[in-house]
């Protein structure tokens, strides 16, 4: 485990909460939405990389089976605080690159919406979406989400001024292309550094979206929003999510496929 990882979801990162306020919210609700279009009863759930619960614990509580995977303790205990004596969940310490644990065709849903943001090689990405493939059933649908990378030039880079800067000088290339190393924790994506993953695999492609499209660039605006101005705001995004001319723009993506 990378000592950058861990400080930063143990010291400076506050998991638990990232979903809570409305704007970030608009991730974890269009995450469930295409979660939910494909889940059927008696499915069995796995989450790899599943942080401190927020997709475990939501669909253990409506009745799913869930194993988690995780690979930060400080994470795992916060996950175990969570858990209601009702669901159906477990949480162990584990590494998406490493799955050897869990037997081949297991899982019907298969969520790995994590580890791909700390994933720094090809070899490593394979191999993450390698293993989760492996456990699901065939016909079983798999999430996978990644970090955007012009999202991160966008905000991180030029709204902030900083793009002339160092460290942006050394990690953004004359394409705007982010690199990553275990020191800068996230690793980016473009949609077409994910199409090249997954020319690796026989896979049936369904959706791939962007969970929150512009909710970061205008984050406080959304956070203030009424309850109606809000909702009328969701239903815009979820209009956009899907659309190839604005994808780009989101911090995440989730790619969601079946397994032939």
């Amino acid at each position: 485990m990378s000592n950058y990882l861990n400080e930063f979801y143990t010291n400076h990162c506050n998991e638990d909460e990232r979903l809570s306020l409305r704007h970030s919210r608009t991730e974890f609700i269009t995450t469930i939405k295409y979660i939910e279009k494909y889940l059927k009863e008696g499915d069995k759930i796995i989450e790899i990389g599943a942080g401190t619960g927020a997709y475990s614990h939501y669909l253990a509580q409506k009745g799913y089976e869930v194993d988690s995977v995780e690979l930060i303790e400080h994470n795992i205990e916060i996950f175990k605080t969570k858990i209601l004596p009702n669901e159906r969940i477990t949480i162990k310490q584990g590494n998406a690159l490493n799955l050897s644990e869990y037997s081949d065709e297991t899982y019907n849903i298969t969520l790995l919406l994590g580890p791909m943001y700390h994933l720094y090689t090809e070899e490593e990405q394979l191999k993450a979406l390698s293993e989760a493939i492996r456990i699901t059933k065939k016909g079983g649908i798999i999430y996978a989400a990644y970090c955007g990378n012009d999202a991160c030039v966008i905000q991180f880079a030029l709204l902030k001024g900083k793009i002339i800067e160092e460290p942006y000088t050394h990690l953004i290339d004359k394409e705007f292309k982010c690199a990553s190393t275990p020191e800068e924790i996230f690793q980016l994506h473009r949609k077409e550094d994910i199409d090249f993953l997954m020319s690796n695999f026989d896979v049936e492609r369904l959706h791939f979206i962007g969970t929150d499209m512009i909710s970061r660039y205008f984050s406080d605006k959304i956070n203030e929003m009424a309850d109606e101005v809000y909702n009328k705001y969701l239903e815009y995004h979820l209009y956009i999510c899907e659309r190839n001319d604005m994808i780009g723009l989101s911090n995440h993506f989730l790619d969601i496929f079946r397994k032939k």
